[in-house]
């Protein structure tokens, strides 16, 4: 007999929400009955589609509706207080990414899933992209040699001048926070924990009080020398957002196309089809939905998502300071977490 499927609420109905309600559509262990928006019409409109329920808060979404689960797909600073609200009520939560803008609202929330005995995670899409999974598998399988360096670049042309991404106050800061979330959480994922960061800003381009551009330099504990390369003002113009160089070979994942080549070998080997954004997000909220009935392992965990977190603390001290800046893990750290703040200039 089939398990029920998981009963999502999703939080917020912007831009995100739209790539979730896609996937949704294909979800065999997953279902959306309800919408939340403080703007009383997006919701209504993503619910019509969707055929659920539509609220105007979490709060009258909550009173209404049976979940067990939400999909929190709010402006960074709101998220602590949404998710710690979900979670003391043992719902579980998929939190968009950045999970907070501070190390210690991270934890908080992790606390209270701790408490409740709910499930958090931080979304983070590329861990689900097919062609990264199947490149951690060939980088762990040994033939592209010992990893000497890691490349990472997410860079389009956006206009920003509008968005609430680009506001610190309610995104925490600007580029760095927002594409970099991915970046670091990556990064870690190929080359495990990492152990400190360097940040140099570019020129801004678009006129914003956050940063538009930055290069990232990063060591993994390992050794491993990584560069991330975040830009909402220009285009790389690059066929692949990863490359990771071995002592006997090279990697790269594309938007378009996957491959590999060892140093023994003229020829790349393709491996994957490219980005593929509904796949990342379907596959997302299929071990979500398994993990709540334990049918297989999160993919990541709050652990992974406060990382992140203090990654990016980690890099905006850098950032302020102009030097390498150790990457603290919480339980290495006895002093009180310090909250991201963006640089202005």
């Amino acid at each position: 007999m089939s398990k029920p499927k998981v009963r999502f609420g999703l939080i917020g109905a912007g831009g995100i929400a739209q790539s979730y309600l896609q996937a949704f559509q294909t979800c065999p262990s997953a279902e959306l009955v309800a919408v939340a928006d403080v703007r009383r019409e997006a919701a209504d409109a993503m619910a019509a589609k969707a055929n659920c329920l539509s609220f105007d808060s979490p709060e009258a979404m909550a009173a209404a509706v049976e979940l067990d689960a939400v999909i929190v797909c709010t402006p960074p600073v709101s998220h602590p207080e949404i998710c710690i609200r979900f979670l003391e009520q043992q719902v579980h939560v998929l939190c968009e990414k950045p999970l907070s803008i501070d190390v210690a609202s991270a934890v908080a929330m992790q606390e209270a899933a701790q408490r409740s005995g709910a499930i958090l995670t931080m979304a983070s899409k590329f861990r689900y992209v097919e062609d990264v999974i199947k490149a951690k598998q060939i980088v762990a399988s040994g033939i592209l040699g010992e990893i000497v360096l890691f490349e990472n670049a997410f860079t389009a042309r956006v206009d920003m001048s509008q968005r609430w991404n680009a506001n610190p106050a309610i995104s925490g800061g600007g580029v760095l926070i927002d594409n970099g979330t991915h970046s670091v959480d990556i990064m870690r994922y190929f080359l495990g924990a990492l152990a400190e960061v360097q940040v140099v800003e570019g020129k801004r381009i678009q006129g914003l009080s956050v940063e538009d551009t930055v290069r990232i330099f990063v060591k993994s504990t390992s050794g491993i020398m990584g560069n991330i390369d975040l830009s909402w003002s220009i285009n790389k113009e690059l066929d692949y957002y990863l490359r990771i160089y071995g002592s006997q070979g090279t990697i790269s994942v594309g938007w378009k196309e996957s491959k590999y080549r060892q140093v023994a070998s003229p020829e790349w080997i393709q491996f994957g089809n490219g980005y593929n954004k509904v796949q990342a997000f379907h596959s997302q909220i299929e071990n979500f939905a398994k993990a709540i009935r334990q049918e297989e392992s999160l993919l990541i965990t709050a652990e992974d998502g406060i990382a992140s977190v203090e990654t990016i603390e980690a890099a905006y001290r850098s950032l302020h300071q102009n030097r390498w800046t150790p990457i603290i893990p919480l339980e290495k750290n006895g002093s009180q977490p310090v909250a991201v703040v963006a640089a202005g200039k």
